[in-house]
């Protein structure tokens, strides 16, 4: 992968690194992330088993998810080739609709992040899927990522409607009251590359944080792996397998789920020898759909959003739903 390819607050380090030292051994060899089936997903016994992930989890692999593995090994390949192409191109095709950035996970606008020893070693593609029909790529890897888009937002929409209904069951919640939790026209996904590096105390390719979203379907790179995942104050490597999905729950269905379900702390590792791509999608509730619970004071998405932005803003992170807890001292 030529260096050029990399913006270039990446790009002085990587082009100093020294030949990748041999990997260290994986803070986890087993694989004990639980494993849901969605193709049964109707029967007892599996949504005994997705409740037992949501409260103790708050992450799942998911199978027989009905996307065709053709597509998810497409979107791989050319979100690979997108990546390769030079820093400039990128940063200049990119329109009002979708977003390139770097050094965070969106958070910040492109350009503007600091150049920090805490900064995120990744760069990606902010892509609201609303949007694809307006969007008029300038580079012809975009064009063939927007139609590959098209047809994977109907595969997501199918799945996190079919989990949302299974888990506001298990929650003996209202589904016509708790539908508008789940909007489509919320549905984004995010492009993210991370690059490889010799020495991986530098930092993260993605810091300790939870997903503000109510789900996020993950579509990770099958060879190499990163994300790790907190359960039981420990670390855990959740271990990449073709053909499968990752799925995670936000702090927004920790909330509406009165704290019985988990919005689970996950970051990502840099890997020595091999740059990682991942592919995220997450889903919100409608922005003004105002968010009832007894263990936090009524929010709207709207009010997540711009707290989240005013506390990063402020304090350099993320405090997310402490926030709004009914205790929550708002001066502090």
């Amino acid at each position: 992968m030529s260096i050029e390819s990399y913006p270039p607050v990446l790009r002085r380090h990587l082009g100093g690194r020294r030949r990748p030292e041999e990997e260290a051994e994986a803070m986890e060899e087993a694989n004990p992330v639980p494993v849901i089936d969605l193709e049964v997903l109707g029967l007892k016994e599996e949504e005994r088993k997705l409740e037992e992930a949501c409260k103790e989890w708050g992450l799942f692999r998911l199978v027989n998810h009905g996307v065709p593995s053709t597509l998810l090994e497409e979107l791989q390949g050319v979100a690979k080739e997108l990546f390769a192409l030079p820093f400039e191109a990128k940063e200049g095709a990119c329109s009002g609709t979708v977003s390139y950035f770097w050094g965070t996970p969106a958070l910040t606008p492109s350009g503007t992040t600091a150049i920090t020893m805490n900064m995120n070693w990744l760069e990606g593609f902010d892509v609201p899927l609303s949007q694809l029909s307006h969007f008029n790529p300038h580079l012809p890897t975009l064009q063939s990522i927007r139609l590959l888009l098209i047809d994977y937002k109907t595969h997501l929409w199918r799945i996190a409607t079919t989990l949302f209904e299974a888990m506001a069951k298990n929650l003996e919640l209202d589904l016509k009251f708790s539908k508008p939790y789940l909007a489509e026209n919320t549905g984004m996904v995010r492009v993210y590359r991370y690059p490889h590096y010799h020495d991986t105390n530098v930092g993260w390719g993605m810091e300790s944080h939870t997903d503000s979203s109510v789900l996020s379907i993950l579509n990770q790179d099958h060879e190499v792996s990163g994300l790790q995942v907190l359960k039981d104050d420990q670390w855990l490597t959740v271990k990449p397998i073709s053909n499968t999905l990752i799925v995670n729950l936000g702090d927004m269905m920790q909330a509406m789920s009165d704290d019985r379900y988990k919005s689970v702390s996950h970051r990502v590792s840099i890997n020595k020898q091999k740059e990682r791509i991942s592919i995220c999608y997450f889903v919100f509730p409608g922005e003004d759909v105002v968010m009832e619970s007894s263990k936090y004071k009524p929010f709207t998405y709207n009010d997540f959003r711009a707290q989240v932005q005013q506390d990063i803003k402020t304090l350099g992170y993320k405090v997310g739903l402490p926030r709004f807890h009914q205790n929550h001292d708002q001066s502090t």
